[in-house]
């Protein structure tokens, strides 16, 4: 079995690898099935997956990355996607992976080791999603990744690993593609901008796969305003990295209200942003029996919208099941580029006070999109502006 190379990584705090959740106890719900032998397994993964009752072929695939110290049976319970593969008819595979390739059980996105195509935990997962279309005739067309915080950045290096084989993904939680090659690295990753532009974002991606032209695949990015695990600038990083892969602006096309604090922004239907006003750290999920609800709520699972349900929508699993449903109307839908909403002039302290910033060692980040305000104290002066619920950008000269 694979060992981890990184020393030390044990005494690490959860924070640092993003850590979500508790593992559900062995052995996993009888109707998630454990594939034992899937083909070449280079990352030591587990593949588990989950077959609605006479399954067509013809159907889609969506392989569900857990996050650290999770298992795949965490993600079946909570997520909503076996519940979603019942009404839209599709096959969901659940990799797992092990404390022996990592002590806090968190895919290796951060690794060249395991997050390049044709190499360790990314090239197992490969092999599970060319195990599922054989054994259930699937549409090669229609497979879709998506993951929670480690599991999310996982699904980013997915989709720029194998753009060949993932029509589209959703990221929640999680880290632009390619961002960290160390511990070190995922760190800084996690907690601050790394004032990259668009292109060079871009860059990450395309090295992956040279002389690759496209298409590429269609990302939905799901982030709470409140994450201080994996901060909100994130979520705008992989609006930079995924737009600027798909050659459109970063100005969106359009802006909808969507449940529980969702603001949902869109660049030319390739790119998806949905920032939740306040949520911390987790998935979004949204207990009940309504058209749009899916999901419960547990570690890091938390309520408020299903973000299954959307993202499902997104990747179009919606259509031709028979039993088809679409996303609630957008209350609010705007097309200008220009900034609105309130506008506050105040010391960093009082930002930080009126929960529009935060700080961290004596230094000052607003809200959501975690720009740098300078040092924590009455003296530093700034105006911010709430572009989103709970999203609040440096404007200075505007208030």
């Amino acid at each position: 079995m694979r060992k981890l190379a990184f020393a030390g990584l044990a005494a690490l705090t959860a924070a640092v690898l993003t850590t979500v959740g508790v593992a559900a106890a062995d052995p996993p719900p009888s109707s998630l099935v454990q594939i034992s032998s899937f083909g070449n397994n280079p990352g030591a993964l587990a593949m588990y997956t989950y077959t609605p009752a006479g399954l067509e072929t013809g159907r889609p695939v969506v392989v569900a990355l857990h996050g650290c110290t999770q298992s795949a049976a965490d993600y079946y319970a909570h997520s909503g996607w076996p519940e979603l593969a019942d009404r839209w008819r599709f096959e969901v595979v659940f990799p797992q992976q092990s404390t022996a390739n990592n002590s806090l059980k968190c895919f290796n996105w951060f690794s060249t080791a395991d997050d390049t195509r044709g190499n360790g935990e990314a090239a197992s997962i490969k092999s599970m999603v060319d195990k599922a279309v054989t054994d259930h005739g699937s549409d090669r067309a229609r497979v879709f990744v998506t993951g929670l915080s480690a599991g999310g950045g996982m699904t980013a290096d997915l989709l720029a690993a194998y753009p060949d084989v993932f029509a589209g993904g959703g990221i929640m939680a999680g880290l632009p593609a390619q961002c960290a090659t160390s511990v070190t690295q995922a760190t800084s990753c996690q907690q601050n901008n790394q004032n990259l532009s668009p292109a060079q974002w871009a860059a990450k991606v395309t090295a992956q796969n040279p002389g690759y032209s496209g298409p590429w695949p269609r990302v939905a990015i799901w982030q709470g305003t409140g994450d201080y695990t994996v901060y909100p600038v994130n979520g705008t990083e992989l609006r930079d990295q995924w737009t600027a892969v798909h050659g459109i602006s970063q100005t969106p096309t359009s802006t909808q209200s969507l449940p529980g604090g969702t603001t949902l922004t869109t660049y030319a239907d390739k790119v998806q942003l949905y920032s939740i006003a306040g949520m911390g750290h987790g998935t979004a999920v949204d207990p009940g029996t309504g058209a749009t609800q899916c999901g419960s709520t547990g570690a890091y699972f938390l309520a408020g919208i299903c973000s299954s349900y959307y993202t499902g929508v997104f990747f179009g699993l919606d259509k031709g099941s028979g039993t088809t449903t679409t996303a609630a109307p957008p209350t609010t839908t705007t097309t200008t580029s220009t900034p609105s909403g309130t506008c506050v002039n105040a010391s960093n302290y009082a930002h930080t006070q009126a929960g529009r910033a935060h700080q961290s060692g004596g230094q000052t980040y607003a809200n959501g999109s975690n720009q740098a305000m300078g040092l924590w104290n009455t003296f530093t002066t700034h105006a911010l502006r709430e572009t989103s619920p709970g999203y609040w950008v440096l404007a200075d000269g505007q208030c």
